[in-house]
Formats: C-alpha cells, structure tokens, sequence
C-alpha cells in the first residue's frame, strides 16, 4: 500500500510538472521604417508575416503592428559654419517645410546650430511660428566657423536623456567642411544607442571638404556611417545644395509614416546586443530603433 501511495505521489507530482504553462516571452516593441525601391514611405500597414525580427541573428516572433502615433522629440542640427555659405539659402527653405511638415502640435522640435560651437537655436516646441521666426528665418553662415556635429550630437542626447525622452530623433544637415569636434565615435555611437534615438544625416559634398585625414573628420565618418546604419535612420550623401530640399521631405515623410512593431523575446538574463528587421518583400527596405523601455515596464 506505501509502495503505491508512493508511486501515485510520484506521477501527480510529474503530471504537475509536465502541466506547468512555460513563461511566457515578454513583448517589446520597435518603431520601423518601410521604404520601397524609390525610397518613398510605405502607407499600408503590413502584416506581421511580412516583417522579421532578429535578436543577435535569432528570429523572434512578431506579435502586432500598428501605425506609430506617440509624439516624436526632435533635434534638427545644422551646419552653419563657413563651408555651408553657398548652401545655407537651401537649408533655410528645406528647414522650414521640414517643420512645417512636422509640427503637428504634438512633435517638439528643436533646431541647434554647429557652426562654431553647438548652440541650441530654439528649445524644443510645438509653436511652429517660433520655429520658423526664430529658427528657420535666422539661420545664417558664420564666417571662419567650423562644424561640431560630434559635439552636437552628445548635448542633444544628454537633453534626450534628462527629459526621459520617449521618441527621440535627431535629423543632421551639414558639409563636409572641417570638423572641431574632440569626441571619439565610440563615444556619440554610445549616446545615440543608450537613448534609443534615430539618427538622419543629409551630407551635402559640394563645397569645402575637411582632411580625411584628420582624427576628428574620421571620427565622423564612422558616426555618419555607423549612426545612421545602427540606430534606425539613414544617410543621404547630396552631390548638389539643390537636393536638400527634397532629400529634407523624404525623411519627413519617413517619420509620418512609421510603424510599431510588437515582438516576443523569451526571458533572459542577458539583453541582445543587436536587434534588426527586414522586411521579406524584397522591394521594401526596413529598418527599426527599440522602444524605450522604462524601469515600470520592466515588471510588467
């Protein structure tokens, strides 16, 4: 009889086991831009059959996909130094149809010039008047100045970083003049990727060009390269002044229509060092930033 108790003591605690539901992998979220061949924005909103995501190369599952409505932080830096004179008429007319097209009463853009040193041109706001008036309008060369997009680019995220920034997205328009900024790529790299901001450069190559050669020019090229790759943006190398206007569009367009994409990651001690997407269509191009995820969430 205790050889028997025993043995159905046994199987229920097996049946129990066996019974117990696996944990379940905790949902995180992407915000992901879908271009086709023309780099024109992808309106319809696709199927989660139509995305793959992929921590450190492992598939996950994507869950959901909605129309990205949370408001956006927006920091617009531009290039104001002496390379930028011929361009500068250009700039100002492509900045102000960006904002026009951004400030919805719900997006806080800010505008910070680099010419000569970071200098924050208008606070973040959703008044498009100050923008243009006090942004846009004024926005003129500094002669003898040079570029501090590194520079630019480590103040903005700090401002990112002490507001708890939800949705932060910088948006860079510069030469390839001389650049002064003391700041290792790794470095901005690093601030970019902590404060899960997206990062879009418009590079205009017409004009003065900074030495290749020069530590602080190759530190930027790495940051233009690898920023804008790593963070969900993207570089736009421009050949002529006269493509800044449309090129501005195009990203504008870009963040109006971006999505938000539900996956499932299984429970781990370990975070993924990379997360991508890619759409299957093959005339779409993806490409997505993590969504912040904050310390009350974490316990979800």
């Amino acid at each position: 009889m205790r050889t028997s108790l025993a043995l159905l003591a046994g199987l229920t605690l097996v049946m129990a086991i066996e019974a117990r539901p696996a944990a379940q992998p905790r949902e995180r979220e992407l915000y992901v831009s879908l271009l086709d061949k023309d780099k024109h924005a992808i309106t319809t909103t696709p199927q989660p059959q139509d995305l793959v995501v992929r921590e450190d190369n492992v598939a996950r599952e994507v869950l959901r996909i909605v129309p990205a409505s949370e408001p956006m932080q927006i920091a617009i830096l531009v290039d104001n130094s002496q390379a930028a004179t011929r361009a500068i008429q250009r700039m100002r007319d492509a900045l102000g149809t960006f904002v026009s097209l951004m400030a919805n009463g719900r997006n806080e853009i800010s505008i910070v010039t680099m010419g000569d040193r970071p200098t924050l041109a208008v606070d973040a706001t959703t008044d498009l008047d100050k923008l243009k008036k006090n942004g846009a309008d004024r926005l003129f060369a500094q002669p003898g100045a040079g570029t501090y997009l590194l520079e630019s680019v480590i103040e903005t995220t700090k401002g990112f970083r002490k507001k708890e920034s939800s949705r932060p997205v910088i948006v860079a328009m510069l030469t390839e003049g001389i650049e002064f900024s003391n700041q290792h790529y790794d470095e901005v790299l690093k601030a970019l990727k902590d404060t899960n901001t997206e990062f879009f450069a418009l590079t205009l190559t017409e004009g003065p060009r900074g030495n290749d050669n020069n530590d602080a020019v190759r530190n930027r090229n790495v940051v233009l390269d690898r920023g804008t790759r790593e963070t969900g943006g993207r570089r736009e190398i421009l050949l002529s002044d006269m493509a800044i206007q449309d090129s501005l569009a195009s990203i504008a367009d870009e963040l109006l229509h971006q999505f938000k994409v539900t996956y499932g990651r299984p429970e781990s001690l370990i975070p993924p060092e990379k997360i991508t997407v890619e759409a299957k269509n093959p005339s779409w191009t993806a490409r997505g930033v993590p969504v912040r995820v904050r310390e009350n969430r974490e316990s979800r």
